[in-house]
C-alpha cells in the first residue's frame, strides 16, 4: 500500500508542479501582453463568480466525497450500483448547475458589483462582465470531470487526472498567445473555457472509459446515497475554504487599492499555489484514498503514523521559505517582469508574496489536515473551523490594506490558514488519540530554530553577490537565485547533520538515488 501510495505521490506531484509551472508561465505571458492595469484586474475578477459556482457545487471535492460512496460499492463487488449513483449525481447536478450557470450570466453585472465594490470605473466593469460569461460554462466542465476523476482516484488511476491542469492551463496560454493580439485580455478568458472542456471533461471521458464508465441519464434523486451524498457535501458547499476564501476576499478587498493591485496579490498567490502544490497538495491527493481505507477498517495508530510522518516532512517548508524570501524580487523579476509589467510592479508583488510566506507552511500542511477528516467522513468540523478562521480573519484583511497595502492583505491570508491548520490538528490529535503529535510539534520546533541560520547564511551571501551581480536585470536575478540556491542546500546540508534531521537526509538521499538510477 505505502508503495502505491508513493507511485500515486510522485504522479500527481509531478502534475500538479507542471501545473503550477505552467500557471506561472500563463500569468508571466499575461503580464507580458497585458500589464498589471484594469484590464487584467477585470480578467481577475472575472473568475470570481465562477469560482463560487464551483464551490457551491463542491466540485473541487469529488475526491473526497464521492470516492467513499464509490469505493463502497466496489468494495461490495457491485461496480453496476456505483455506476448507478454516478450517473443520478451527474445528471441531478449537472442540470442544476446549468440552471445556475444560467442565472448568473444573466445577474453577472448586479453580482459583480457587490464582490469587486471598491471599482466604480464602467469600463473596467464591462470588461469583468463580458469575460464572465465567457468563463461561466467552464464550470460545466469542472464539474462533470471532477466525477469523471474521482472515479479513476477509486480505481487507483492517477495518470489521466494528473493531465487536467496542464492541459487546462494549456489552453488559457494558447487562447492568449493566438487570440491576445485582436481581443485583449479576453483571448486568455476564452482560452479558459477551452482548457475546461479539453482538459477537465474531454480526456477525463476517455480516462473514465478506460476504467469501464457506464453511464446514462437518470433522475432518481430519491436514491438513498444521493442524501448521503448531500449530507457529506454540504458543509463544503456552506464552509469557506482557505483556496477559495482566499481567492474571492483578495480580490474583494483588493479592490479598494488602486488599479493592479488585484493582479500583484494574484501573481503572489500563484507563487505560494506552486510551493504548496509541489510540497503538499501532491501528498494530500494522493494519500487520501490510503487514508479512507484505513479509516474504513479502523486502522487509527496506522492513519496517526501517516499523518505525523507526513507533517513532519511537510515542515520542510519552514526554511524553503526563508529561501524564498530572500530571493523574492529576483523571483519575481524573472517570472513576470517584462513587457507591459514593470519595475514598480514586481515590487508590489514582491510585497504581497512576503506576507503570504509566513503562512506558506500551513499553506502545505492544511491539505493533509482537512483529508483526514475528510477520510473519516467528517467534513463538518473542517468546514466549521475553516469558516471560523476565515471569518476572523477579516477585519485582518480590512486592516492590512488600510495600513500595508498589497502585504497586509497577503499577511491577512497567512494568519487565517495558520489559524485553520492549528485548530483543526489540535482536534485531530484530541478525536485519534494521536499520541505522536508532540514529536511533530517538537519538529516543527526545530525546523523554526534553524531558520534563523539559514536566513543569516542567505542574506550574508546575498549582500556579496549583490557586489558582482547586476540583480536589477534578468540574468542577473537568475543567476542570484541559482547561487542562493546551492547556498541554501549547503546551509541545509549542514544543519540537518548538526541537528540531525533524518527527514532532510531521507529526502535528499531519495531524490540523489532516483537521479543516479536514471542515469544509469
Amino acid at each position: 500500500m505505502y508503495r502505491k501510495m508513493g507511485v500515486a505521490a510522485l504522479i500527481m506531484m509531478a502534475s500538479i508542479l507542471l501545473s503550477r509551472i505552467l500557471g506561472i508561465l500563463r500569468e508571466s505571458i499575461l503580464s507580458a501582453m497585458i500589464g498589471a492595469n484594469i484590464a487584467t484586474d477585470a480578467y481577475k475578477v472575472a473568475f470570481i463568480l465562477p469560482e463560487i459556482l464551483n464551490h457551491v457545487l463542491a466540485s473541487g471535492f469529488f475526491s473526497v466525497t464521492f470516492i467513499p460512496i464509490f469505493a463502497r460499492y466496489l468494495a461490495a463487488d457491485d461496480e453496476a450500483g456505483g455506476w448507478e449513483i454516478f450517473s443520478i449525481l451527474l445528471t441531478v447536478l449537472g442540470a442544476f448547475l446549468v440552471v445556475l450557470i444560467v442565472l448568473c450570466m444573466v445577474a453577472a453585472p448586479q453580482l459583480l458589483t457587490w464582490l469587486a465594490p471598491g471599482r466604480s470605473d464602467p469600463v473596467f466593469m464591462q470588461m469583468a462582465v463580458r469575460m464572465t460569461r465567457i468563463i461561466l460554462p467552464a464550470q460545466f466542465f469542472f464539474f462533470a470531470g471532477g466525477m469523471l476523476m474521482a472515479v479513476q482516484f477509486a480505481k487507483e488511476r492517477f495518470f489521466v487526472p494528473a493531465l487536467s491542469g496542464l492541459v487546462y492551463n494549456l489552453g488559457i496560454i494558447g487562447g492568449g498567445i493566438l487570440m491576445g493580439s485582436r481581443l485583449g485580455v479576453e483571448g486568455f478568458a476564452w482560452g479558459a473555457l477551452a482548457g475546461a472542456a479539453g482538459g477537465g471533461f474531454l480526456i477525463q471521458w476517455i480516462g473514465a472509459r478506460k476504467a469501464g464508465l457506464q453511464f446514462r441519464i437518470n433522475f432518481n434523486w430519491r436514491h438513498p446515497d444521493v442524501k448521503r451524498y448531500i449530507v457529506l457535501t454540504l458543509p463544503l458547499m456552506l464552509g469557506l475554504t482557505m483556496t477559495f476564501s482566499t481567492e474571492i476576499f483578495s480580490k474583494f478587498f483588493g479592490s479598494y487599492l488602486d488599479a493592479g493591485a488585484i493582479t500583484h496579490v494574484d501573481f503572489a498567490w500563484r507563487v505560494i499555489l506552486a510551493m504548496v502544490g509541489f510540497f503538499g497538495q501532491a501528498v494530500g491527493v494522493a494519500a487520501f484514498p490510503f487514508l479512507a481505507r484505513m479509516a474504513a477498517q479502523r486502522q487509527w495508530d496506522d492513519m496517526n503514523r501517516m499523518f505525523n510522518n507526513t507533517l513532519r516532512y511537510l515542515a520542510l517548508v519552514l526554511p524553503v521559505s526563508v529561501l524564498v524570501y530572500v530571493v523574492r524580487y529576483e523571483i519575481i523579476r524573472v517570472l513576470y517582469e517584462r513587457g507591459s509589467f514593470t519595475s514598480a510592479d514586481a515590487h508590489a508583488t514582491a510585497w504581497a508574496l512576503t506576507g503570504m510566506l509566513i503562512g506558506a507552511v500551513a499553506f502545505a500542511a492544511q491539505t493533509v489536515v482537512n483529508r483526514g477528516f475528510y477520510a473519516m467522513q467528517n467534513t463538518l468540523l473542517p468546514a466549521v473551523y475553516g469558516t471560523m478562521a476565515v471569518l476572523l480573519s477579516l477585519p485582518l484583511y480590512w486592516i492590512g490594506l488600510k495600513y500595508w497595502g498589497v502585504f497586509g492583505i497577503g499577511l491577512a491570508i497567512s494568519g487565517s490558514v495558520l489559524l485553520q491548520v492549528a485548530v483543526l490538528y489540535a482536534v485531530w490529535n484530541h478525536r485519534t488519540h494521536n499520541t505522536g503529535s508532540e514529536s511533530v510539534y517538537a519538529f516543527y520546533g526545530k525546523c523554526l530554530a534553524i531558520c534563523a541560520p539559514v536566513a543569516g547564511g542567505l542574506v550574508l551571501s546575498q549582500k556579496i553577490m549583490y557586489r558582482w551581480v547586476d540583480a536589477s536585470t534578468l540574468s542577473g536575478s537568475v543567476g542570484l537565485i541559482v547561487v542562493q540556491s546551492l547556498v541554501f542546500l549547503l546551509l541545509m546540508g549542514g544543519i540537518s547533520w548538526a541537528f540531525k534531521i533524518e527527514e532532510a537526509r531521507v529526502v535528499w538521499h531519495k531524490l540523489t538515488a532516483r537521479l543516479l538510477r536514471r542515469d544509469r
